[in-house]
C-alpha cells in the first residue's frame, strides 16, 4: 500500500514537472516567434538604407563621412541581427543588437539632419518614396519590438515564478533579454520629413 502511495506521488510530481516544462517551452517559443517578426522588419529596414544612401550621394557628395557612417552602422546592425536571429535566447546577442540599432538610429538621424540643407534632395521623388517606406518600416519595427518585449516579459514571469523557477533551473531555461533602447533621448523613431 505504501509503495502505491509513493508511486502515485512520484507520478503526480512527474506530471507536474512535465506541465511546467511544457509551459516554459511554449513561452520560449512565443518570444522566439516574436523575435522572428523583428527580424523581418529590421531586414526590410536594412535593405532600404543602401538605396537611401545612394540617392543622397548624388546630392551630398561632400558629406561622405556621414554617408559612410550610415553604411557602417547598417552593416554592423545586419551582423548583430544575424547573430541574434541564430539564437534569440542569447541575451548577449540581443544586447549587442540593441547597441547596433542605437548606433544605426543615430547615424540615420545625422543623415536626415544634414539632408535638410539640400532642398534638391528633399524634393527628389526617389528620396521621398524611400523616406516614406523607411518611416512605415520604423513603425512596424516599433510594433514588432513591443510584441517581442511583451513575449519576453511573459516568458520571464513564467520562468521566475515558483515552482516554475525550480524546473527552469533544472532544464537551463535562461532569462530572455528585452530589445529596448536604453537612452530615453533615442527612444523616438527616426524622423523623416521631406515634405
Amino acid at each position: 500500500m505504501e509503495l502505491l502511495i509513493i508511486l502515485g506521488v512520484l507520478i503526480a510530481l512527474a506530471i507536474f514537472v512535465i506541465a511546467i516544462y511544457n509551459k516554459l517551452v511554449a513561452s520560449r517559443n512565443r518570444y522566439k516567434n516574436a523575435f522572428a517578426q523583428i527580424d523581418v522588419q529590421l531586414t526590410r529596414r536594412y535593405d532600404l538604407i543602401p538605396n537611401l544612401v545612394e540617392v543622397a550621394k548624388k546630392y551630398m557628395s561632400h558629406e561622405r563621412e556621414t554617408l559612410e557612417a550610415v553604411i557602417k552602422a547598417r552593416n554592423g546592425a545586419v551582423n548583430q541581427l544575424k547573430a541574434a536571429s541564430s539564437d534569440p535566447t542569447d541575451p548577449d546577442a540581443v544586447k549587442r543588437l540593441n547597441q547596433a540599432e542605437q548606433g544605426l538610429s543615430g547615424a540615420l538621424g545625422r543623415l536626415f539632419a544634414l539632408s535638410e540643407n539640400y532642398p534638391d534632395l528633399k524634393a527628389n521623388q526617389n528620396m521621398m518614396q524611400l523616406s516614406e517606406e523607411l518611416t512605415s518600416t520604423e513603425n512596424k519595427v516599433a510594433f514588432a519590438r513591443q510584441a517581442y518585449n511583451d513575449s519576453v516579459m511573459s516568458y520571464n514571469i513564467v520562468r521566475e515564478t515558483f515552482p516554475n523557477n525550480i524546473v527552469a533551473g533544472m532544464f537551463n531555461f535562461n532569462p530572455a533579454q528585452l530589445l529596448e533602447i536604453e537612452d530615453p533621448a533615442k527612444r523616438e523613431a527616426v524622423q523623416v520629413n521631406f515634405g
